[in-house]
């Protein structure tokens, strides 16, 4: 096969030595160095790409898979670094230590996090059981609400267990310790780095002839700045799992990771429609099984406390729906410009906005039947990591709360669709770069920050770079032959070979 893809070498298994000659052929294997222009212009600094009388494969420690683990792990101790110094604490004038987000710290230092805000915010520290315990927010004032864990439920019940194991480490003794929210981010983020280092194995898996791929998402400047600003990498993690169980034809087992991530955060239950539809283009009833699954699992997960906790398994929903656009959303930014008051007119604080929420659903259900237009029209079926990336990319273009940390949920998916390093790093890079403008946006004028008009153009520069990645993966699907995945013969190595 070298001889026909000249980009391609083959590799010997270490783990299966040859029997007789030196050298077993049993993959080949995509050189990046070669294919690559990005890849092959870094490589001059340890001496240029890979020699074309190179063997490849042969050692037995250091396979693509730990190296590849081992970026991912630099990266992620970059990114609790990144956060660092919104951990530090001070004395206050009575003694007390206190976080020391004083003067905008979290701004300043480009380090805000919303776990560490949990622990106060969500009432953490109290030990009840989340969507049980409840509390009242601005009492006596005309905006009192009683509130309750906003998070879905396996994200709550995650973060209720780490917190109890807060307590016990606070309160144990012997042993070094810091304030409890400070012991409560660490805790949180040695779980989201766990998932991280999920989601790399498994990009890593779902290619073997690629493995080099993984490094983008172990290397992602995304995940660099944002694997710890919330606890998305939980789903992220969950759902990438139960991608490549489907791809090794575990459609059940495929299912109930993609409920259980979908009971994390809803975006994974967005995945079950491009399921559905390569099911559908394939004549394959697996793509079913998955969704019945995950429909079985999510039930299980959320009834009882639906049943039991009703007010608070519907907090997440009413904070979801109450809320305004985000300064991130191109609602936001069409307002700010033309002075356009919206479809609901001015609001009241706390006031719904009902049309917004109602043009937003009608979007996403337009999004989601071009996206079956486009599986039906495509010459082949096509590639589930497309469909994937390009549902998710176009709900989180229309939402009105696109959470800078949400583009971790597009970057496996991204890898997977296009692997293309030079169009992915650039993508990334400016995903993770708004991040300096949002926090001196937040930051304020008056204190030396920046003017909204700055945030909302690098907003705006980044969801047209989104859009142009977009773009490239649609030309993908509709020629195949520029699919980077199927040049080498393959057709869809996410979705289960027919038994």
């Amino acid at each position: 096969m070298a001889g026909h893809y000249p980009h391609l070498v083959p590799v010997t298994d270490p783990a299966r030595p040859p029997a007789r000659s030196p050298v077993r052929p049993v993959l080949v294997r995509v050189i990046p160095t070669w294919t690559e222009p990005l890849a092959a212009a870094a490589s001059r600094v340890v001496g240029g790409p890979l020699g074309r009388h190179a063997v490849v494969g042969r050692t037995r420690f250091w396979t693509p898979l730990r190296v590849v683990l081992l970026v991912a792990v630099a990266t992620c101790a970059l990114g609790w670094l990144v956060k660092a110094p919104c951990l530090q604490q001070y004395e206050s004038g009575d003694g007390t230590l206190a976080l020391d987000w004083r003067d905008g710290r979290q701004y300043v230092a480009m380090c805000y996090s919303d776990v560490v805000t949990l622990w106060s915010d969500h009432r953490l520290d109290g030990g009840g059981l989340p969507y049980l315990t409840r509390w009242t927010e601005n009492p006596g004032s005309p905006t009192e609400q009683v509130r309750h864990m906003d998070y879905p439920v396996v994200t709550g019940f995650a973060l209720w267990a780490l917190a109890r194991l807060t307590g016990v480490h606070v309160a144990g003794g012997g042993w070094p310790t810091a304030l409890p929210e400070v012991v409560f981010f660490t805790l949180v983020a040695a779980l989201l780095a766990a998932c991280w280092l999920v989601v790399v194995w498994v990009v890593h898996r779902a290619r073997p002839s690629r493995p080099w791929d993984a490094a983008l998402v172990a290397a992602s400047p995304v995940a660099l700045v944002h694997v710890f600003t919330g606890v998305d990498a939980l789903a992220v993690g969950l759902a990438a799992a139960g991608l490549l169980a489907l791809a090794r034809c575990r459609p059940v087992l495929a299912g109930a990771l993609l409920g259980l991530a979908g009971a994390a955060k809803v975006y994974p239950l967005l995945l079950l429609l491009p399921i559905a539809l390569v099911g559908w283009r394939r004549g394959d009833q697996r793509g079913w099984r998955v969704v019945w699954s995950a429909a079985v699992v999510w039930s299980a997960v959320n009834l009882p406390v639906a049943v039991f906790y009703t007010p608070g398994w519907l907090e997440f929903l009413r904070v979801g729906a109450v809320r305004a656009p985000e300064p991130d959303s191109v609602w936001f930014a069409a307002g700010w410009f033309t002075g356009w008051p919206g479809f609901d007119g001015p609001l009241a604080q706390g006031q719904p906005p009902l049309v917004l929420n109602a043009v937003i659903v009608a979007l996403v259900v337009v999004c989601c039947a071009a996206l079956a237009v486009l599986a039906r029209s495509a010459a082949r079926p096509p590639r589930l990591a497309s469909l994937c990336f390009l549902l998710l990319a176009a709900v989180l273009l229309v939402y009105k709360t696109p959470n800078p940390q949400f583009t971790l949920w597009l970057v496996p998916l991204a890898v997977l669709a296009l692997p293309r390093w030079l169009p992915l790093l650039a993508w990334m890079s400016v995903e993770a770069a708004i991040w300096a403008p949002r926090m001196f946006y937040y930051l304020g004028v008056d204190d030396r920050g920046l003017p909204v008009e700055w945030f909302l153009v690098a907003a705006l520069v980044r969801d047209a770079v989104l859009v142009g990645l977009m773009v490239l993966v649609v030309r993908s699907v509709l020629r195949p032959a520029t699919d980077p995945v199927r040049k080498l013969g393959a057709d869809d190595p996410d979705w289960p070979v027919h038994r």
